[in-house]
């Protein structure tokens, strides 16, 4: 058995049935992903849209492919044919744009919303305003392309577990009142299902993020090894 095999079946085994594990592979070549796909992984995380689409072209068409960097709102073309699911959305332009695309593939894209929790200035996302503001939007309600089935956030990049606990914590506080947040205007907004994915944790902390309520983690370097 490889390495990558032995990393992602360690990997599984530390994680409860309801989390859902992303390996990231950006930058890794095909024949890394597909020691991945042997071993039974089917969920890869890109975030190059152009890189994804030609991994996509090359590999097995049971693959769910994620989108997990930033996203450019003329890019977005290029994976509506095939992505599972966008986790970086941040603004109701690029929702728009995915739902536009979305409908010229004939297709629903799944997406979460990226919540800002970290104290890092360079790190996308919306605050607690911006995302009421976005799910109150009467736009939202003529998209018919696009499923909102949770929320993501990235911690602040440190060693410091109480900081990265406090800010997983907080995301948890604000996924768990996503709910309430929709709820009155259920019957007028198709996009939105119950919420049930909430994605945090990469490989330096994704253990703390499921004891923070965490249901997809995206581990990548402990899968492949470093970049």
């Amino acid at each position: 058995m490889n390495t990558i095999q032995q990393n992602l079946l360690h990997i599984k085994s530390t994680l409860p049935e309801h989390v859902t594990l992303v390996a990231v592979s950006k930058t890794k070549p095909v024949p890394d992903l597909m020691e991945a796909y042997n071993a039974g992984q089917r969920i890869f995380g890109e975030n190059k849209i152009q890189e994804m689409a030609d991994k996509w072209e090359q590999m097995p068409k049971d693959i769910e492919w994620h989108m997990i960097g930033h996203v450019q709102t003329n890019k977005v073309k290029y994976m509506a044919p095939f992505v599972s699911l966008i986790h970086g959305v941040d603004s109701l332009k690029l929702l728009e744009e995915i739902n536009k695309q979305a409908k010229k593939s004939n297709r629903i894209i799944d997406c979460l919303l990226q919540i800002y929790i970290a104290e890092e200035e360079s790190k996308f996302g919306l605050d607690k305003e911006e995302l009421s503001a976005l799910l109150t939007s009467p736009i939202l309600e003529e998209m018919k392309n696009i499923r909102i089935v949770g929320l993501m956030g990235m911690a602040t990049f440190t060693d410091n577990q109480n900081q990265i606990k406090k800010e997983f914590t907080h995301l948890k506080t604000i996924f768990d009142g996503l709910n309430d947040t929709v709820g009155s205007r259920r019957d007028a907004l198709q996009c939105i299902s119950t919420p049930k994915t909430l994605s945090m944790g990469m490989s330096g902390d994704y253990q703390l993020a499921i004891s923070c309520g965490s249901t997809m983690v995206r581990i990548g370097s402990s899968i492949f090894g470093g970049r």
